[in-house]
């Protein structure tokens, strides 16, 4: 299942909002350590990347291999001990937590495996949230916009449901409404289909991608799923805080292999008898 159209114009998409060539995503020699001395884990070990707007990319990599930590660095969850992080052309990197909290609420949407709903609000007030928390629009406007995103996402006429009232997929595509609703420069996934049976798994990843194709939006998800990571234009393979591979878009069998291999390459020979 996909987004329905509706008549918001293109040039009302991040992608066309911004400047021409700026990336959505940039990373510049990133690096993220924790602890000191013979305890540090370098986590990420110096990570260069440029993601364009309106693209869908999948990250995976064994555990261990920095996938979180790259997510949180990349999103301004985390900060990175050294380097450079750019979202829509705007460097984070040296924000402090109320500039990166504001720069969460009005230009970030996430989508989590627990779906992070709040039980107490209806399915309308949970996609409004952002927005509410960001100060944008009318509450006209705000109610119009999480009617057109939940009709999209297959809900229409459940805004004044509870999410306790819907099935797990349901509350994961009120999740992407919600994610969508401040027309976000990124989307950064996590597990998105963890807690879903394959089937339901399958409708919300086509809901992400279509978020891409149709409405502009651009998608960042950490995944272990190869079959998830099909869904993306391109598939970043981590290991050891580096990007150690890559593929463009390839099914779910090619993404597995190279996902094979690149653990093989990582697990020690037994020693010899």
């Amino acid at each position: 299942m996909g987004f329905r159209r509706s008549g918001r114009r293109h040039e009302d998409t991040p992608a066309a909002r911004a400047p021409h060539g700026e990336p959505a995503v940039e990373l510049r020699g990133v690096r993220r350590s924790y602890g000191r001395g013979a305890t540090t884990v370098h986590a990420l070990r110096g990570i260069d990347l440029s993601l364009p707007r309106g693209s869908f990319t999948a990250v995976m990599g064994p555990s261990g291999s920095g996938k979180s930590t790259f997510l949180q660095c990349a999103a301004g969850l985390d900060l990175p001990t050294e380097g450079s992080v750019r979202l829509g052309g705007t460097e984070i990197t040296g924000m402090n937590e109320n500039e990166l909290t504001e720069l969460r609420r009005s230009r970030l949407g996430f989508v989590f495996q627990a779906f992070n709903l709040l039980p107490s609000l209806t399915v309308e007030q949970n996609v409004l949230l952002p927005m509410r928390l960001a100060g944008g629009g009318s509450a006209n406007q705000g109610r119009a916009r999480a009617a057109d995103l939940l009709a999209r996402v297959g809900l229409e006429g459940r805004g004044g449901r509870r999410p306790a009232e819907l099935s797990g997929g349901q509350q994961q595509r009120v999740a992407i409404a919600r994610a969508l609703v401040t027309r976000p420069d990124v989307v950064f996934a996590d597990e998105p289909t963890g807690a879903l049976d394959t089937t339901t798994a399958a409708e919300v990843l086509g809901l992400l991608r279509d978020a891409v194709d149709s409405m502009g939006a651009t998608v960042v998800m950490v995944t272990h799923d190869p079959a998830a990571a099909a869904h993306a234009d391109q598939v970043l393979f981590l290991a050891d805080g580096l990007i150690a591979d890559r593929l463009p878009r390839s099914p779910a069998t090619t993404v597995a292999a190279r996902m094979t291999t690149l653990t093989a390459r990582r697990t020690p020979a037994p020693a010899a008898a």
